[in-house]
């Protein structure tokens, strides 16, 4: 391993400050990347590690602050600016062109030529033999002529770098690299970043996954609410002191847990839900989960580690490759949500604007889209009886909405998560999967939103509860499923607190 406190300063940052529309997203950051490491950035969602690339990497000017590239100033303007300097970026969804070949792809717009002057035509031979030569660097021997596109996405990552290396980077950053790689495609990635290291490049590596941080890093810098929270060397942060860094408090400290919802009824013969060795290559390692009705399990996890997976998985919203689901002791085969929908489960997705509400429909239409997709198109819920349905869950909920027609993306955020979850409800669900349904939303909607989730459950529903707040998972499950890089590592019952949740995440195997 390379001895990161031996190279020298490559990029600076002093004092980054850069806000969004009031939102401060960096404020004061320091960060310093040195030749011959891999240095990595860690934090919670919203921590400012993506803002900090985009500064970095000439997305975004900082508000206030300075950039010092070997030791003399820069202000890059764009990436092709950064790019210019040195600076380097392969993003989690790769960047570059499907369309052309693999050799194209590493030197577009710098293709050489032959001729007068260069510029008669471009010298094929020598980009095909020039684009072999930065991919054997890499140790990755294919077909230069083939289409990007026929590549998997491990390949074209690789490709990425080879273009970085192309342009003689001298930084190169890694955002969330491994995100869509399987375990033998995350290993051949930090070989060849362990070899560019070793040749002096310096690594910014952006990742959630606390195992593979680990194993391919040198230093660490913590982010956490837009401010850094220090820089260690990896051996001096053991995963206990990292977890207590990001979420800014000891692990010591716990949250006394409400009861709420009673055990399942005894005369339950079959689980509600039961997925055995549920999985998908790259996605999520073999999982085991149970759901009974009347009980809430909830995820607990920190990011990356596999919580929207999971529940992605058993709606159907992506397919599993391996395991097994039982319904009420039936084993059922779900290849798409609408199969889930009519198997009556029901999923308020982590992203509300993207994935929730359809913004231009109104709240009427919004509540009862979930019904109609069960339905079918063959049986269309009049106007009437969808205000019929809109108003009594308006009603429940405690919606305020003036109007049932209106716009629903006029209604604030905790309103819109109400409709979502009313949507769902109309559906007379006996599972509910709940991926982050307190997300943006105040204070006092979150204690309504959980209210209701604690009332469903005493009603009989099987409640699937995912949020990032580890407090709320406490508060309101009656087991917890513990997830650590995109892997169960145990399961906790209800009475357990904050700080047995982060201890079993750090020690996690």
């Amino acid at each position: 391993m390379a001895d990161a406190s031996i190279g020298s300063v490559i990029l600076e940052a002093r004092g980054l400050t850069r806000a969004f529309t009031g939102v401060v997203a960096l404020r004061d950051v320091d960060f310093t990347l040195r030749a011959g490491e891999v240095h990595a950035v860690m934090g919670q969602n919203g921590a400012g590690k993506s803002t900090l690339i985009k500064v970095l990497t000439g997305v975004f000017p900082p508000d206030r602050g300075e950039l010092r590239l070997h030791g003399a100033p820069i202000a890059p303007s764009s990436p092709a600016a950064a790019q210019h300097l040195g600076i380097s970026t392969v993003y989690q969804e790769v960047n570059l062109c499907p369309n052309l070949s693999v050799a194209e792809n590493i030197f577009a717009g710098r293709y050489p030529r032959r001729g007068a002057a260069g510029l008669w035509r471009i010298d094929w031979p020598r980009l095909n033999a020039d684009a072999r030569a930065l991919l054997a660097r890499l140790q990755l021997n294919i077909d230069v002529t083939r289409l990007l596109s026929s590549c998997s996405v491990a390949v074209q990552q690789m490709v990425a770098i080879a273009r970085a290396l192309s342009v003689q980077a001298r930084v190169l950053v890694l955002d969330e690299p491994t995100s869509s790689l399987d375990e033998s495609e995350v290993q051949q990635l930090f070989g060849v970043m362990r070899r560019l290291r070793d040749d002096g490049m310096a690594i910014l590596f952006v990742t959630h996954f606390l195992d593979q941080m680990y194993a391919v890093s040198d230093r660490i810098t913590v982010l956490r609410n837009g401010e850094r929270v220090g820089e260690f060397l990896k051996d001096d942060l053991p995963p206990a002191a990292l977890i207590r860094a990001m979420v800014g408090r000891e692990l010591s400290a716990a949250v006394a847990r409400q009861a709420h919802a009673p055990a399942a009824p005894a005369h339950d013969a079959h689980p509600a839900l039961q997925a055995t060795g549920l999985g998908r290559r790259g996605l999520l390692q073999p999982t085991d989960v149970m759901l009974r009705r009347g009980e809430v399990v909830g995820v607990g996890g920190l990011l990356g580690s596999g919580r929207t997976e999971l529940a992605r998985l058993l709606f159907a919203l992506e397919r599993s490759d391996s395991g097994e689901v039982k319904l009420a002791g039936e084993a059922v085969h779900l290849t798409t949500p609408v199969q889930a929908i009519r198997h009556r489960l029901a999923m308020c997705p982590e992203d509300r604007k993207v994935e929730g509400i359809v913004g231009e429909l109104s709240v009427r239409e919004n509540l009862v889209l979930a019904l109609q997709a069960r339905l079918g198109v063959r049986r269309f819920l009049r106007p009437g009886k969808q205000a019929e349905i809109a108003r009594r869950f308006v009603q429940s909920l405690g919606i305020q909405v003036a109007d049932l027609d209106a716009p629903i993306a006029r209604l604030s955020g905790g309103n819109q998560q109400k409709a979502v979850l009313g949507r769902w409800l109309a559906t007379d669900p006996q599972i509910l999967i709940l991926d982050e349904p307190t997300r943006g939303i105040d204070v006092a909607a979150k204690h309504e939103v959980m209210n209701e989730i604690l009332q469903l459950a005493r009603a009989g529903l099987a409640v699937l509860f995912i949020s990032s707040e580890m407090d709320e998972v406490v508060r309101v499950s009656d087991r917890i499923v513990v997830l650590r890089d995109r892997r169960k590592v145990g399961e906790l019952p209800g009475d357990t607190s904050e700080h047995e949740v982060f201890q079993l995440i750090a020690a996690g195997t």
